[in-house]
């Protein structure tokens, strides 16, 4: 079995065999069946490769949550090439970053989606010297109804541009294709405010969602709706990938409403729903909750914030789920703990399980956690030095994160050593926002820390230093932000002050700055 599920091409081919009539993905009116899905997937690798991609290539992949991610995604695997998801909510400064610096071939990406036209912003933060490196660029339909923009091709036209490479050469690309083979570069922030790119292998994806699927007994009688983005690893690894390696059926969800969720539970009779607590906070305090039949929902797992015991107590009373997990993971590790079925709700709560995937964990100095095993990350994209220092020689991944393990061996996260906060369910690193206030005219240093939120956990709070004679604001403080940064990452909250505080060093005291402001 091992063998066969080693790859994501290699797991497509094994469920359109196995359970070619099995539904694969429910996305609206869209219902594809392992067996279509697999050819839709080979139709979209056939146009990559006519196109120029080949083995080893990247594709970007800009768009929400739907079939044609699942479809674009996979394509990118069965061509041989690495997947580069993008965060929605980035700007066009930032998805170039990320366009450039994985030198990727090709981008897939949604047409105007919410008011935002991707491509246009990505195409105005390049300026003149365009976007060269692109060999294609695919449109993902979203209803508008505007014309394709030049040079661009629109997914109904993929039949036609694919026409000159045959089925058979790119079943040879996928079956070439190696467990050690880089399947996607995740990016996620650095502290020195500067994105990283996390490079996995085929066969570190397979096992993160083997395992992750084992602990949530996810079976082919499954129907998950998956509304943590495609573009994280929650949404991606734990969602589609999972799926494909136990034949539950995708159903995915753009944008989160709480009504709209209910009505998909209810219709197509969800029952695996992960997620951030907020979500079925936002559920179970719906006014609306009464009106819907959500008693399929039997498989919770939730994390990235603490979780109340009651939450818990309520997700298994009131919405009837048979098994509430919590667990900790990162973008370098995926998942590394989770809690089981027979974990009772304080524990629950108050612990990120334990550990999963064959990982270790132990706490090292200054009581860090640290993890060693086959789901740990290869590597930085193009940064020796930074995955020297993440990884040591031993092969542990020093995390950042402090924390303490019981004699049982399940985690308990308690505190940072990195100053990076989580809002929303998203990472947000202070020196990113740093760096990009420092390029507004009339301040002359700023530092973020995150303070407390009811809804969304934490939220930024930017500490500004005017330069001299400035009479930059807050209304242009944030209006800066917003056209720099995704919206997670946007100060909720500006002060002005005289100075920072600093150590002997001169380094910005971000602790002083939260026992004043956080307490």
């Amino acid at each position: 079995m091992q063998t066969e599920t080693a790859t994501t091409p290699q797991a497509l081919f094994r469920l359109a065999h196995a359970r070619p009539d099995g539904l694969a993905v429910a996305d609206g009116d869209v219902r594809l069946t392992w067996a279509e899905l697999q050819d839709e997937v080979l139709l979209t690798a056939r146009l990559f490769a006519a196109q120029g991609v080949a083995p080893k290539d990247r594709v970007a992949l800009w768009a929400p949550n739907s079939h044609h991610w699942v479809i674009a995604a996979l394509a990118t695997h069965y061509c041989g090439a690495t997947l580069v998801p993008i965060n929605t909510r980035y700007t066009g400064h930032e998805a170039l970053d990320i366009v450039t610096r994985t030198s990727a071939k090709a981008l897939v990406v949604a047409a105007p989606f919410l008011g935002i036209d991707r491509l246009a912003t990505l195409r105005e933060a390049a300026g003149d010297g365009g976007l060269p490196g692109l060999a294609t660029v695919l449109q993902i339909p979203t209803g508008d109804a505007s014309p394709l923009p030049d040079g661009v091709l629109g997914w109904d036209e993929r039949a036609e541009h694919a026409a000159p490479v045959a089925v058979q050469r790119i079943n040879m690309r996928s079956a070439q294709v190696r467990p050690n083979d880089v399947s996607d570069i995740l990016f996620t922030s650095g502290t020195t405010g500067r994105s990283k790119g996390v490079l996995s292998a085929h066969r570190q994806v397979i096992g993160v969602a083997r395992a992750w699927a084992e602990c949530g007994e996810v079976t082919a009688d499954d129907r998950y709706l998956v509304i943590n983005p495609f573009f994280h690893s929650f949404g991606y690894k734990a969602g589609i990938v999972a799926c494909l390696l136990t034949g539950a059926t995708i159903v995915p969800q753009a944008v989160f409403d709480p009504v709209a969720a209910m009505q998909l539970i209810q219709d197509e009779r969800i029952t695996v729903l992960p997620g951030a607590p907020t979500i079925y906070q936002t559920i179970l305090d719906s006014p609306e909750r009464a009106d819907y039949d959500l008693s399929s929902l039997r498989f919770a797992v939730t994390g990235a914030a603490v979780v109340p015991v009651a939450l818990v107590e309520r997700m298994q009373r009131e919405l009837t789920f048979d098994i509430v997990l919590t667990a900790f993971g990162m973008t370098e590790a995926v998942v590394v703990t989770m809690c089981r079925r027979d974990d009772p709700p304080e524990v629950v709560a108050s612990t990120c399980g334990r550990a999963v995937a064959d990982c270790e964990i132990r706490i090292g100095e200054r009581d860090e956690l640290l993890v060693r095993g086959p789901n740990v990350m290869l590597g930085y994209l193009d940064d020796p030095d930074a995955t020297a220092e993440a990884i040591d020689a031993d092969g542990w991944l020093h995390t950042g994160d402090v924390g303490s393990i019981d004699d049982d061996g399940y985690l308990r996260i308690t505190d940072r050593l990195k100053d990076m906060y989580i809002s929303g369910g998203f990472n947000v690193y202070p020196a990113e926002v740093e760096q990009a206030l420092a390029r507004l005219d009339g301040v002359a240093e700023a530092a973020v820390i995150g303070i407390p939120d009811e809804r969304l956990g934490e939220v930024g709070l930017a500490l500004v230093v005017r330069a001299p004679d400035a009479a930059v604001d807050t209304d242009a403080v944030l209006d800066f932000s917003k056209q720099r940064l995704a919206n997670y990452k946007v100060p909720r909250e500006v002060r002005f002050v005289d100075a920072l505080p600093r150590n002997a060093s001169g380094k910005v005291l971000k602790t002083d700055l939260r026992k004043e402001y956080v307490g």
